[in-house]
Formats: structure tokens, C-alpha cells, sequence
């Protein structure tokens, strides 16, 4: 048969309608949302090369080239396209066709619909394939002419260069693979994206939604980089939201046709899709997973306020297996960061390709780098040793491509083009999104952290968390099993802008310091969430300020440890202080609720209330929006805590480095008086006790990140004491889990002793 409706098929019936095809019958079938239509067959294609003779002209043409001669190869696929869109289709098969449309059109009540034109290779979308992007869609197609013309467009489609590549690289006979079109009603999308059932990188049950405004076809292609969604599947709670700069869009101009704009500015940075939307969109991910008993790559629209499924296929990156890259690092400068779109660590020269033509240049070895990637480009990314982009998501054309290639691949970095130069070695991190400055060494994460996952968990009541100071370490940190950051240092933030924070107000570009601060604490709260984070406000001594740009009129001290740091200046200096807050409340408002603020170096609960006021005064309220906290790091918040807790706070923490060198006098990094910095003096642990045991009585979490933390028998008394968390190094938390849980027996052993005495 000519012609199939959707209705008529299934997903067995590949042979017959291509993957697309069949799978949209599935679907159908299965009572899912999909907008109608009809398959022109393989059996049409087929009947057509053949009648027409063609056939064996395009397979002597594919005889003769060499793949890896991009030039070529763009020759070839430009002849054999031209041979079928000249040759005259049939009069039996236009008949069929244009009957079918007719059709199409009484069904939903319109003359001439529109309708969306998509190829549908026979051997596309199985589960040991990916055919994503190599054949040609057209949209807003109208009339029953257009539906021929452009159905033959599509059979021409079949041999792009892209699509003659993979079938050569992955062992499909020219021949044996043919091609059905899909003539589908179009569903004018306000809203629309893709939607993975599992995580594509690492197939955990958890729904990885991307969405743009307008039609899908900037989502796919790498247009615009989405928004990113995660919803845990077992309970439907979103559990991730990352809003993008959405700068273009596909809509319909006055004829119908999809055209590509720029998004009005008001609506750049609002959000796609709400909580309700994404449920939905979640749960017709699971009716669909369960139809097909596997993990699915989808296609979704909203028209207006109706959901439907436009494409649906196995996800063909998933072999079960661990990343090989998970266990080790890469230290350097970052150059520029995105979305961690294909995992791995890759290295080589930059060749930054801003045209088809320029192909040529990637060799083998080299990484590439583009404003967006398209399936043209797979022949070259192939050479490559990884992928970086401006623009596109983690469920763009590129990143599957990637994936199903094993090569790192990082997008939506927005200036990487321009960012990188031309032939200088870098360092991609595909994982985390990173790009580093030169050709790094990889390096293995140490034992004591990779050697946790092969232990049996050791289960403590007390939590071990750990201290963070810069986002790429948080990753490794997350890996150890911590319980949350019981620290998260903003300094070594600021230090690695480049720029004080005061020069970010002075310039104008407050909003840039509120989104370099986001940024990079979200490294950190995507790594553990839903654990704990606990952000400290800046405490940079002026000797660390006075060197970043516009540091220059930072005061000398003579003791920065002793001076303007810490609360007390952030009061004298508010507004950095607010765009602090204003940071935390963004991440917030992105779903990023398990991140606490705690302030540093107070010496007044006067200064806690006035800090909570200016955090309120960004709409952010303490204690209802947000959990506010403090450091005990002066000898005077320990010993008046009561008045602390009584002003109101939700959690407490000790810095026992400062707390040490103020209660003994000894400044912490003056050589000549190290020998009497001691965590262990009577007074020092007097004071920490002191504070646990008040902070126990209230009813508030009392938790320790200094140095103190991390040594074995000073964290057996803190057990003792009542410390709520332990807060330590990544390096040290294996060993400190190890004293916790010691030190909870050990307690437990001596009650039940004195119980029998």
C-alpha cells in the first residue's frame, strides 16, 4: 500500500512506515495525545527508485566516494539529491498521496491544513541506533502540491551527506535502508521540547524535561539552549529547574510558514513550563515507558493548554554501565562553562567552526567548537576528541549524538566560539560542562574517596558533611557519601571573578554579580541535592580583596584577621550583602531549597537581626522562605549563644579555626606562634561545648566545620557533646564517619552498662 493513517499501524510495523512511523501508530494506538496523519510507505520509496530507474544510479554514486572526504562526500549527496527531486513521482502514487491529504484535512475540519513532513528511515530509531536529525522535516506544509513536492524532498533526504556517513560508519547497507514519510496534522506549539524518560547519561528513573517557546525545532537542533527540568519520577516532585537565556524561537509568519525570530525580551528568561505542566508531561512519560517497557526519547508540544506527543523512540544510550570518567578530575582554570551534555574528559587543539564548509579543519584528535551543533557536523565530530557549543540542551540532536559516540560533549556554554582560540590546547569536561585552559593532566580521584563506594555504608545518627570551597570540587565531595556541606566558602567565588564585588555595584552590574554568585553555587547544590548546603556570606579578610580588580582602595590592616571581615563589614557594605541574598533567593525560586544561609563572624545578635532584615527586604524571609543561620567563630558567640538562640536561628556552626586563634590569641598563619595554636586547649573546648550543649537544649542543629572537625578524637567528644553534623574535608570524611559511628557506640555501650550495674 501507497499510503497508511496512524491509526492502521504499530510499532511492529517499522518495515513499513520507518520508526518515526511505526512508533506514532504505537502511540496512537495506545491512546496517547499525538496530533493525526498518514505514512507514505518505504514500499512508495522503493517502488518509486526503482520504476524510475534511479536506483542504481545513486547506489554506482555511493560506490565510488570516500566518507572521510567531507568534500566529497558533500558532492555525492548533492548529485544523488538532485537525481530524485528532478525525477517525475508517478501518477498512481500522486493520486494516493493527495487522497490521503484530502482526507486528513475533512478529519480536522480544515481546507488545506498544515502539516508537518518528517522522514522516516527503516532502520531509525531502534534500540541499537540513533538516525536523530539525518533525514529532513518540514513544517507548515499546505496544500496538496506542497505535500508532493515536499515528500520528495524528504526521500532525498535519505542521502545527505550526514546520513551516507553513519550508515557507512555503522554497517547499514545503502540499499537495505529505505525511507517512509510521516504527513502529520501540525500542532502549533506555544510551548515544546523533549522529554527523556530516565537520564539519558546515566538511566536514572528521574524525567529530564528541555523546553523552548514556540515550535521544538530550536530545542532539536540546537538552536537555543532550553530550560532544564528533572522530576523525580516516584513521587512527581520537581526536583530540578534551570531557566536559560531562550534567545530565538520557531513560530509561523503571516503565510504559516515556521520561521525563526528572536523571543521577546520580557519572556528570555520566564520560565516554560510550570510545576502542573511538567507533572503532566511526567506522568504521559510514564503511561508511555510502561506501553513500551523501556526508557523513551520523546517529543512533546502544548498547544495552548493541550499536551501532545510528537515523536517517541528508544533511548539508544544506555548500556548499564558506569562512566569511566567518574572517579577522576581535572584541576586548571576554567575557560568557559555549560551544560554537561555527553560525559567524559577530553583533551586537544581548538578548531572553532562557525560554517559547513570549515569542516575540513577538525582532525583527528582535535575538539571541536561551534555556535551550534547540526547533523552535518557528524562526520567531523566523529574526528573529534569532544564537542563544545553556544548553544543547544542536553537533549539536542548533538548531545545524543555524542552520547551514542562516546564523545565529551558540552553545550549551551553561549560565547565558547568566542571564549577559546583558534589552536590552543583545552580541557573538557563533558560531565560537569567544563572547558579548561590547556592540554590537563587526568587525574585519579584519591583512594580513600573512590574506595567508600566499594564498602558496605556505614549508617551513623550523627551526619558527616563536607566543606567546599570551590564549585569543582563539589562533585568529588558529593562522591565521598556526604550528608550535605556543612561549609560552602563564598570567597574563593569572588576570588576566582577576577573582580571585587564592589566594583560589580560601582559598574552598574549588580545583576552580574548576583548571577556569577548563582552560578556557582548551583555547581554545588546540584551535586548533593536534596542534602543540605549551608552558604556562608563573604568573609574575604581586605589582603585577599585588595588583589582582585577594583580592589584598590581596600584599607591596609595590620591584622586582617582581626578586621573589617566577616558580618560586621558586609553591614557597613549592604548592598553586596543583598545581592547575596538575592542569589540564594533565585536559586530558591529554581527549586535549589535545600540551600541555607549562615552568616559569619558575629559578635552581637544585634547583627543577626539586622542581617535577617536586609535579607527580607530582597523577599526573602528567614526562617520561612529560606533556613538562617550562624558561625561561632568569637569567643563572645559562644559564651552569650543563649541570646543567639533566642533572637531565632535555625542552625548554628562552629568555625574552630577562628575560634581558636581568637580565644588563644594566636593569629593562625603567623609562623612563629603555630607551635600554641591548639583546637584541644580546655578553653576552646569549653566554648564548643558549651555552644552544642545550649544549641541541644533549644532544639536547634548545631553542627562543627572548622579543622577541628576532622580530627579523629577531638570529633569522639564532639559525639559525646551532642554535635548534630561534622562538617570536614573530603579527603578526611571515610575516616570521620568511621570515628562517628565508633564514637555512637561507644556511647550506646556505655549506657546499657551503667543500666545493668
Amino acid at each position: 500500500m501507497y499510503v497508511q493513517k496512524f491509526e492502521d499501524l504499530n510499532k511492529s510495523d517499522i518495515a513499513i512506515a520507518g520508526g518515526k512511523g511505526a512508533n506514532l501508530g504505537e502511540l496512537t494506538q495506545a491512546g496517547i495525545p499525538v496530533p493525526p496523519g498518514f505514512v507514505v510507505t518505504a514500499e512508495t520509496y522503493q517502488k518509486f527508485m526503482e520504476d524510475t530507474g534511479i536506483n542504481d544510479k545513486v547506489l554506482d554514486i555511493l560506490d565510488k566516494i570516500d566518507i572521510n572526504d567531507t568534500k566529497a562526500l558533500q558532492a555525492a549527496a548533492e548529485e544523488i539529491k538532485s537525481i530524485i527531486i528532478e525525477t517525475p513521482i508517478p501518477d498512481d502514487m500522486i493520486m494516493f498521496i493527495k487522497e490521503a491529504y484530502n482526507q486528513l484535512c475533512q478529519r480536522v475540519g480544515e481546507d488545506d491544513t498544515d502539516v508537518a513532513i518528517r522522514s522516516s528511515a527503516t532502520a531509525e530509531d531502534l534500540p541499537e541506533a540513533s538516525f536523530a536529525g539525518q533525514q529532513d522535516t518540514f513544517l507548515h506544509v499546505s496544500g496538496d502540491e506542497e505535500v508532493i513536492e515536499y515528500v520528495r524532498k524528504c526521500w532525498a533526504s535519505l542521502f545527505e551527506a550526514r546520513a551516507i556517513f553513519y550508515r557507512e560508519e555503522n554497517d547499514f547497507e545503502h540499499s537495505k535502508v529505505l525511507i517512509a514519510v510521516v504527513v502529520q496534522k501540525m500542532a502549533i506549539a506555544d510551548k515544546a521540547g523533549v522529554m527523556f524518560t530516565v537520564n539519558p547519561s546515566t538511566g536514572e528513573e528521574i524525567a529530564l524535561i528541555e523546553g523552548s517557546w514556540g515550535l521544538g525545532e530550536a530545542v532539536v537542533s540546537g538552536d537555543v539552549t532550553p530550560d532544564n527540568y528533572q522530576v523525580d519520577k516516584k513521587n512527581n516532585e520537581v526536583i530540578n529547574v534551570t531557566i536559560s537565556d531562550k534567545k530565538v524561537m520557531y513560530t509561523n509568519d503571516e503565510s504559516g510558514t515556521s520561521i525563526k525570530v528572536d523571543v521577546p525580551e520580557d519572556k528570555r528568561n520566564e520560565r516554560v513550563l510550570s510545576d502542573e505542566e511538567l507533572i503532566e508531561l511526567t506522568e504521559m512519560g510514564k503511561r508511555v515507558q510502561a506501553h513500551y517497557g523501556e526508557p523513551m526519547d520523546t517529543e512533546w508540544a502544548f498547544e495552548r493548554d493541550n499536551l501532545f506527543l510528537l515523536q517517541a523512540r528508544p533511548i539508544t544510550t544506555l548500556d548499564g554501565s558506569k562512566p569511566a570518567e567518574d572517579g577522576d578530575s581535572v584541576d586548571g582554570e576554567v575557560l568557559v562553562r555549560g551544560l554537561g551534555a555527553s560525559p567524559g574528559i577530553a583533551t586537544g587543539l581548538v578548531k572553532i567552526v562557525l560554517d559547513i564548509d570549515e569542516l575540513d579543519k577538525i582532525e583527528e584528535g582535535d575538539v571541536m567548537v561551534t555556535t551550534m551543533t547540526t547533523p552535518d557536523m557528524v562526520p567531523a565530530m566523529r574526528r573529534a576528541s569532544g564537542i563544545v557549543t553556544d548553544e543547544g540542551g542536553v537533549t539536542c540532536h548533538a548531545s545524543i549524538i555524542s552520547r551514542e559516540l562516546g564523545i565529551p560533549c558540552v553545550v549551551g556554554t553561549g560565547d565558547a566560539t568566542k571564549a577559546l582560540e583558534e589552536n590552543t590546547g583545552v580541557t573538557l569536561d563533558g560531565k560537569k560542562g567544563l572547558v579548561f585552559e590547556g592540554i590537563t593532566e587526568v587525574k585519579e580521584e584519591a583512594p580513600q574517596v573512590q574506595a567508600i563506594a566499594a564498602e558496605a555504608p556505614i549508617l551513623t545518627v550523627t551526619e558527616v558533611k563536607a566543606n567546599v570551597s570551590m564549585p569543582e570540587a563539589a562533585g568529588r565531595a558529593a562522591e565521598t557519601g556526604a550528608d550535605g556541606v556543612g561549609l560552602l566558602r563564598t570567597e574563593h567565588l569572588m576570588l576566582t571573578a577576577g573582580v571585587h564585588p564592589g566594583k560589580f555595584i560601582a559598574d552598574g552590574k549588580e545583576d552580574e554579580l548576583i548571577d556569577t554568585i548563582a552560578e556557582n553555587v548551583q555547581i554545588v547544590a546540584d551535586a548533593f541535592y536534596p542534602k543540605p548546603v549551608w552558604y556562608r556570606t563573604l568573609d574575604a579578610p581586605t589582603d585577599e580583596f585588595i588583589t582582585l580588580e577594583g580592589g584598590e582602595n581596600e584599607p591596609r590592616e595590620h591584622n586582617p584577621m582581626l578586621g573589617w571581615r566577616g558580618i560586621r563589614r558586609e553591614l557597613d557594605q549592604p548592598e553586596i550583602l543583598k545581592c547575596e541574598f538575592k542569589a540564594i533567593k533565585k536559586l530558591h525560586e529554581k527549586g535549589y531549597t535545600n540551600i541555607g544561609i549562615m552568616i559569619p563572624l558575629s559578635q552581637s545578635p544585634a547583627e543577626l537581626v539586622k542581617a535577617k532584615e536586609l535579607c527580607a527586604e530582597v523577599g526573602f524571609i528567614p526562617h520561612k522562605d529560606v533556613d538562617f543561620g550562624m558561625m561561632v567563630e568569637i569567643p563572645a558567640a559562644a559564651i552569650i549563644i543563649d541570646e543567639y538562640l533566642k533572637v531565632g536561628v535555625d542552625f548554628v556552626s562552629l568555625g574552630t579555626n577562628d575560634l581558636t586563634q581568637y580565644t588563644l590569641a594566636v593569629d593562625r598563619n603567623n609562623e612563629f606562634v603555630a607551635k600554641h595554636y591548639t583546637e584541644e586547649h580546655p578553653a576552646v573546648m569549653k566554648l564548643i561545648e558549651r555552644t552544642i550543649r545550649k544549641c541541644a537544649e533549644a532544639g536547634v542543629t548545631c553542627s562543627i566545620c572548622g579543622q577541628a572537625g576532622s580530627v579523629p578524637h577531638i570529633v569522639e567528644k564532639l559525639v559525646k557533646f551532642g554535635i548534630t553534623s561534622v562538617s570536614s574535608n573530603a579527603d578526611a570524611i571515610a575516616e570521620v564517619r568511621k570515628t562517628v559511628a565508633r564514637a555512637e557506640q561507644k556511647i550506646i555501650l556505655e549506657a546499657a552498662r551503667k543500666r545493668l550495674e
